[in-house]
């Protein structure tokens, strides 16, 4: 066997340990003794939100000339109340994460009595379902899994490819059951932080399940962005890292040349700050200060609805021309050396819409509930300073969950009717002879 008894034992364990909390975990238990050491990496996300303030506060318009003493104490008044509470906003930031780790640790939980026969080429979750489907990306999505170092996530990949004698012959002590549970998690572990054409590490602010410690602050800084300076920048942050997650989940078996990428990036950073500005600008000539400084936080939204659809679409939309492969149920291609674009093409579609559906629960939901629930609004009302803390918690979790959930409304691996394919594709029969009715592809997220 090319693995030892022992690594695949520690596996088994930390599933089992794990199943047997009573709370899920903020971080893998095995990964405690050099959490501190990565933690840095997660960290310096919550300083957007800090800066996000001191841009908006900068960018004010000043007083012209002498201020009365009655002035200069209201706008001190003001300048208090708009400060930025660091110590509240970091832990509403740790709590929001924590939330959507402790949510997909009770899915995973939940899930581990009814475990499947692991298939590498199959799914844990059923895929024909909505719930399957977000079941599958929510725990994708953990933040937990940024814990695991290169070597862990390497010998999870190494499990997976030895199943077969790892099912055969399972470490002493340890039931079916339980190496299916294990197997199905190593998958995951590798899975998340491995792309599955390249096989090559992710790097961690890119990767799904980095997406709400990393491009979640960066969400919150938009929407607590009050002038334009502070909105330019901020949109441009987001884009680029858009741009950069859409770089390092693409479908690889498409290749890209760096002018592409360099333009495709110039272009959806360019239609994002257009657009951000656009709107900005309008706002702050038709209304007053005080009106328009209240509605900037509803620039973010429309804004990055068309710069995010435009990103993902102009980054990947390349696949369109070079097409896909296309599988068949096994996950064997079909026609080796042949593409798809008819495929291709569906899945730069539907990856599009889901990044233009993804953004309402990111920068639409968050200031509804926060100007329209009483108790929210009331204690926001007595306590302005805590309005960014509480943005911070209640947009991240909302980002932890819509994320799984507006990428589930479209599978991952997609199909297409042979009847929809290139001729070339029509004319091709499976292992039995017959002509095959559907292929499938993966669309990338």
């Amino acid at each position: 066997m090319s693995m030892s008894f022992r690594a695949t034992s520690a596996v088994v364990r930390r599933v089992n340990v794990a199943s047997r909390l009573s709370r899920p975990q903020s971080m893998p238990p095995c990964r405690l003794s050099t959490a501190a050491s990565r933690q840095r990496r997660v960290a310096i996300v919550p300083t957007a939100i800090y800066a996000a303030a001191r841009l908006s506060t900068a960018a004010s318009p000043a007083a012209k000339g002498a201020a009365s003493p009655a002035a200069k104490e209201a706008s001190s008044s003001a300048t208090k109340q708009e400060s930025v509470p660091v110590a509240k906003s970091l832990l509403a930031m740790t709590a929001a994460v924590a939330t959507v780790s402790a949510g997909a640790a009770l899915v995973e939980s939940a899930a581990s009595d009814s475990c499947p026969p692991f298939d590498p080429r199959g799914q844990r979750f059923d895929q024909s379902t909505f719930a399957g489907r977000f079941s599958k990306m929510f725990l994708a999505c953990d933040p937990r899994l940024l814990f695991y170092s290169d070597d862990e996530v390497r010998r999870s990949g190494k499990m997976v490819q030895d199943h077969q004698s790892l099912l055969a012959n399972p470490p002493a002590g340890t039931t079916k059951e339980e190496m299916n549970r294990a197997l199905w998690e190593a998958m995951r572990i590798s899975s998340a932080a491995l792309h599955p054409d390249t096989g090559d590490t992710i790097p961690h602010p890119f990767r799904m399940s980095g997406y709400v410690p990393f491009n979640g602050p960066v969400c919150v800084a938009m929407v607590a962005s009050t002038s334009t300076p502070a909105l330019l920048f901020w949109s441009w942050a987001n884009q680029s890292q858009n741009a950069l997650v859409n770089y390092f989940n693409r479908n690889a078996s498409s290749e890209m040349t760096n002018e592409t990428l360099i333009k495709s990036y110039a272009a959806a950073v360019g239609s994002a700050l257009t657009v951000a500005f656009g709107l900005a600008t309008l706002i702050q000539k038709k209304y007053s200060p005080s009106q328009a400084k209240a509605m900037m936080r509803w620039v973010a939204f429309p804004s990055a609805v068309v710069a995010s659809s435009l990103n993902c679409y102009i980054v990947r939309s390349p696949e369109i021309d070079s097409g896909v492969p296309l599988v068949d149920s096994k996950g064997n291609d079909v026609l080796p050396g042949s593409t798809s674009n008819e495929a291709a093409k569906r899945g730069v579609h539907s990856t599009t819409a889901s990044r233009a559906i993804l953004q309402a629960p990111v920068y639409f939901l968050p200031p509804v509930l926060l100007g329209t629930v009483p108790i929210l609004k009331n204690y926001l009302a007595r306590h302005p300073a805590m309005t960014v803390p509480i943005t911070t918690y209640v947009l991240l979790v909302i980002f932890g969950f819509g994320l799984p959930g507006t990428v589930a409304i479209f599978p991952q691996m997609s199909e297409i009717a042979a009847e929809d394919a290139e001729e070339e594709y029509r004319l091709l029969r499976d292992e039995s002879g017959r002509p095959y009715e559907k292929f499938w592809y993966n669309k990338g997220l």
